[in-house]
Parts: C-alpha cells; sequence; structure tokens
C-alpha cells in the first residue's frame, strides 16, 4: 500500500527519462535537415596547406550529421577545410535517426567513415569533432579501435558524457526510486541501445575511464557550458589528463546562455573549435547569445 502512491510518478520518470535521452542529441527543428547541406561532405575537396587533416564531424544522440552541423559544418568549410558529417548509428536504416544503436557497433560505422575520408583525400591523418555522443565515440574510437589513433590528429569533443550523465538528474531519481532498471529496459525496447550506456555508471563509461582516456599523438579539446542541462552534472565532460585542454564557454563567453545542443550551432563556439583544430592561428573570440536548449 505504501508503495502505490510511487506508480505514476514512476510511470512519469520513464517517460520524461526516455523523451529527455532522445532529445539529447536531437537537431535544433530550425537547422534540421536529411542530405548533404552546401560547404560540407564534399567529395572532391583536397586538404590544403594550411588545413592539411579533414574534418569529421560526429553528431549527437537521435540527431543526423546534416542536420547537427548545418552551421558549423559550413563555418569550418568556409574557413578552407574538408569538412564531412555522415548520420551513423541509425536503428532504421534509411531513417536519419543516428546514434542509437550500440556505442561499439556506431564505432565500426564511424571507423570505416574515417578510412573513405582518408583515401578520397589522400590525408595521412583527421581530426574529429563530436558533439554529446558524438563527444563520447571522439573519445571511445581512438581508445579502443586498434590502429585508429595513429589516423586522427585532434579531437574536439562538445559536451561529452565521459564519467556518464544523470540526464538533468532524471537517472538520479530513478536510482533512489530503485527503478533504474525499467528506465533502461524502456530505452531498449524503444531502440536506444546507445541510452543506456551513456548515463551514469552505464556499460561502456567504466571502461572509457579505466586508464587513460587520451591517446598519444591526439591533441584533446573538451568544450563544455554550466547552463548545459542534459550532460549533468557540469565538469563530467571534462577530461583530466595530461594533452587534455579543458574549455568551459563561460569562462570565456561569461553572459552566453548556451545549452546542450545549442553548442552546435553558437558561433563564439564555432571559434573555439577552430582555434583547438588551428592553435597556431588563434582568432579572438566574438561572443555570442547560444540556443539555450
Amino acid at each position: 500500500m505504501r508503495r502505490r502512491p510511487l506508480r505514476p510518478l514512476r510511470t512519469a520518470l520513464l517517460a520524461a527519462c526516455a523523451g529527455l535521452l532522445l532529445l539529447a542529441g536531437a537537431t535544433d527543428p530550425a537547422h534540421a535537415a536529411t542530405g548533404p547541406s552546401s560547404g560540407f561532405d564534399d567529395w572532391s575537396c583536397r586538404p590544403s596547406a594550411a588545413h592539411p587533416e579533414p574534418v569529421l564531424l560526429l553528431h549527437g544522440l537521435g540527431g543526423n550529421g546534416p542536420g547537427n552541423f548545418a552551421t558549423l559544418g559550413p563555418e569550418l568549410a568556409l574557413a578552407g577545410y574538408c569538412v564531412y558529417a555522415p548520420t551513423y548509428g541509425e536503428a532504421v536504416p534509411g531513417v536519419p535517426v543516428g546514434g542509437l544503436v550500440p556505442i561499439e557497433r556506431s564505432s565500426h560505422e564511424i571507423a570505416a567513415d574515417i578510412d573513405q575520408i582518408l583515401a578520397a583525400t589522400g590525408a595521412a591523418k583527421l581530426d574529429l569533432v563530436g558533439h554529446s555522443e558524438g563527444g563520447f565515440q571522439s573519445l571511445y574510437l581512438p581508445k579502443f579501435l586498434p590502429g585508429y589513433a595513429a589516423k586522427i590528429a585532434k579531437v574536439v569533443a562538445l559536451a561529452p558524457p565521459t564519467h556518464g550523465t544523470t540526464f538533468a538528474d532524471l537517472i538520479t531519481v530513478a536510482d533512489d526510486l530503485g527503478v533504474r532498471s525499467q528506465v533502461d529496459q524502456v530505452l531498449r525496447t524503444a531502440g536506444c541501445a546507445a541510452c543506456t550506456e551513456l548515463t551514469t555508471g552505464g556499460s561502456l563509461v567504466g571502461p572509457l575511464n579505466t586508464g587513460p582516456i587520451a591517446q598519444p599523438g591526439i591533441a584533446y579539446t573538451v568544450i563544455a557550458s554550466r547552463t548545459d542541462e542534459l550532460v549533468t552534472p557540469y565538469g563530467t565532460e571534462f577530461v583530466h589528463e595530461p594533452g587534455v585542454d579543458n574549455v568551459t564557454v563561460q569562462d570565456t563567453c561569461w553572459l552566453d546562455p548556451v545549452g546542450h545542443i545549442g553548442l552546435a550551432y553558437d558561433s563564439g563556439v564555432a571559434i573555439m573549435i577552430g582555434n583547438a583544430l588551428d592553435p597556431a592561428h588563434p582568432l579572438p573570440v566574438v561572443c555570442a547569445l547560444g540556443p539555450v536548449v
């Protein structure tokens, strides 16, 4: 009898958690796209002497490459990079909602993209820029896929759930109520195996954080926002190891309220990304008010 009042709360928690997890990587509707966008995904592009490494953009959970990077992709292309933004991890092939299948499976898709880009451009290495789950992938892949660290020059990870995320404390509440297993089951049933792997205590969070994350020869930058309400708590994004530059948006742009999804559409953050990709020629960061979502 005493447990009964919790049932509506449990049901609401399961629904809210599933919805929020899918929202974590959803593209901004104003920038949604399902096909190649102008300025990137140009397979005739050849890297310049100024930017010898192509850039592979990795979208977030529930997103797709063209939509997630409809702003950043063209900006990097305009700056002279060869830029590619495929969609990985589609639960239903041909339906451009990516990042849903298990992380390891997606990592092999991304590895194939790396090989294709290097073969097409003739480059020896490329740079990875990942957002949310894509940020996690940019840390996971060079550590766990043999031989791929040698193919990557730089990693820029935007709000990666490096140490797992409580997703606005919903996972914490689920643990407190004793319904974590039900939450995980709902997400798996909904076709989002990756969701359960990225939460606090998720099955891949421990392995990623066992031993060094940063691989020799790769320069890492992790960018996070204090106002991110999806990868929570703040600070779980960072990698505190040699060779990693941890950047908080508000340390430079203290009025910027940019949220989790908004990091991919913030012009000030785009300059921070460009500076991480080309640290020898940094540009002054012109702060913006990024999307709060």
